[in-house]
């Protein structure tokens, strides 16, 4: 007999339980794990026929709560995250990249904690064996065979600190695609795909949206391997629900902002089971917080905010943040504050750092936990670079990329910078050089002038400078900058460091030095 099976999914959630971004107590905004838990509640009760829970990835990772229970909690505990995701009753889970920023000592502890297995068939151990729970997993529903392959973006090791992934290895998306969903489809009457990537392709007209280096491999997976019923995306937050090549697909945006729903019709009669399929978004913006699921996870919340509201310093002047395209244009106090602690850090007299998203406000006249990791979102630690004037003018070159100008020859950011993902975070400010970017010239002619300690900076001079790691290593399209290029590190988290810098420096100034210019 016919059945519907329903696909319920979420991705990318990054800690974001409560309907709040941490920038105050109490905030009800339009998304959350507590929200998303009243859609899967709400969709379960409206149907009698089978429902799979699935999360799509990046979960231990990517806000306050999860910095806090990572590095602050006594003792470090994924499982205080988890048993949200326990609560809900999830039946799969696929690792995503950011599941590895605290090592693997954090995610096995993590893995371990899960009442349902977490996949992922291309991430290899030293015995070329998939890590966490395997590579798939084969229900039986209704007498119907029902397999689940995990597949985890394979571009970790371009932005993952070496020591969090040493002895993995990281196979790419479509081999083991191409190996895996023939073999399952032997065995299985049904195959779904949850992939931990996304999309690099435009998906009405195929054109490449992105550099096509293997970080999403979404639209080739479904062009050429065949046999996928079903296909569950996530990473590059969107808001997906469409069919390609025929095949259902859905991508659940970020932080519980919605719930992916794929619906199969099977006829276990036919010798293609699935004779139909549709794919939606549910909108966790108008849901109400799950009940239960908050009472669950009160003390990670109540313990989480007392942690950010611990004071740690004070400001002397102006270090808010009110207009972030104008602190892109225009260095900010708050910016040049980032760029002294981490020169501070490492002894460094270069640095370079992003304003990571549009929500950040900078510091207010006291500055405490909260307005850290609010504004400083990921938990980067430094490296220091030796790098050539011409590998820091190639730098800038490519930060010059983020801008672009409207049709009244205005300053605008570069729409590939806002769609299909926002990346504000790939666009670097430096301290301890002048430099000038002029918009109007072409792509990669943009530094017009360039110089340190006034000295005009020459292809050939030797810099030492600070970034983040995840740029360090060519993170965001920096292929100037690599492993090989790093002489020392500063493994502390930038939330730390920032901490430290407050002890020591417990009165900050607002000053701001107008190192360099956007002009157009």
């Amino acid at each position: 007999m016919a059945f519907n099976l329903t696909l319920l999914s979420t991705s990318d959630v990054h800690g974001f339980v409560y309907p709040t971004n941490f920038v105050k107590r109490h905030s009800n905004l339009p998304f959350g794990l507590l929200k998303a838990a009243s859609i899967i509640e709400n969709e379960r009760k409206k149907t009698t026929d089978p429902v799979l829970t699935i999360d799509a990835g990046d979960v231990l990772e990517g806000s306050p709560l999860t910095e806090y229970l990572a590095k602050f909690s006594n003792p470090s505990a994924p499982q205080r995250l988890l048993k949200a995701y326990n609560a809900i009753g999830y039946d799969i889970g696929v690792l995503g990249n950011h599941e590895f920023n605290y090592g693997m000592s954090y995610l096995n502890a993590a893995i371990r904690s899960t009442d349902y297995p977490m996949l992922s068939a291309n991430i290899l151990n030293d015995n070329d064996e998939p890590i966490g729970d395997g590579a798939y997993r084969i229900l039986k529903i209704h007498g119907v065979r029902i397999a689940i392959l995990g597949l985890t973006t394979a571009y970790i090791p371009f932005w993952e600190d070496p020591v969090h992934i040493k002895g993995l290895k990281f196979n790419r998306v479509l081999d083991t695609a191409k190996r895996y969903v023939p073999w399952l489809r032997k065995r299985a009457d049904v195959v779904i795909v949850v992939y931990h990537g996304g999309f690099e392709r435009d998906l009405k007209s195929g054109i490449e949206t992105e550099s096509l280096r293997g970080e999403n491999v979404g639209y080739e997976l479904l062009k050429t391997v065949k046999g996928i019923d079903a296909l569950i995306s996530a990473h590059q937050h969107r808001l997906i629900a469409t069919k390609l090549f025929g095949v259902p697909i859905v991508q659940a945006g970020h932080r519980g902002a919605a719930v992916g729903k794929i619906v199969l019709k099977i006829d276990p009669s036919r010798p293609h089971m699935v004779v139909d399929a549709t794919a939606e978004l549910c909108s966790a913006a108008k849901a109400p917080v799950h009940k239960k699921l908050r009472a669950i996870m009160s003390d990670v919340e109540t313990d989480t905010q007392t942690w950010l509201d611990q004071p740690l310093g004070q400001v002397h002047g102006d270090m808010r943040i009110n207009n972030p395209f104008r602190a892109r244009v225009e260095e900010s106090a708050f910016i040049e504050f980032i760029q002294k602690v981490q020169m501070a850090a490492t002894g460094t007299s270069i640095s370079a750092t992003a304003l990571f998203n549009d929500e950040a406000t900078g510091f207010g006249s006291q500055i405490t936990m909260r307005e850290v990791v609010t504004n400083y979102i990921y938990p980067n630690s430094l490296a220091v670079l030796r790098v050539s004037g011409a590998d820091l003018r190639a730098a800038l070159e490519v930060s010059a990329k983020y801008f672009t100008l409207d049709g009244h020859n205005q300053l605008m950011v570069n729409p590939k910078y806002l769609s299909p993902k926002k990346r504000h975070y790939n666009y670097d400010m430096y301290e301890g050089i002048d430099y000038t970017l002029d918009i109007s010239k072409p792509i990669g002619k943009r530094v017009t002038q360039l110089s340190c300690k006034g000295h005009t900076i020459e292809a050939n001079d030797s810099f030492e400078i600070v970034l983040n790691k995840y740029r360090a290593v060519g993170g965001g399209h920096y292929p100037m900058f690599s492993e090989s290029k790093i002489i020392r590190e500063n493994t502390e988290a930038m939330s730390e460091l920032i901490a430290d810098y407050l002890q020591q420096h417990p009165i900050i100034e607002a000053t701001v030095n107008n190192n360099f210019k956007v002009i157009k």
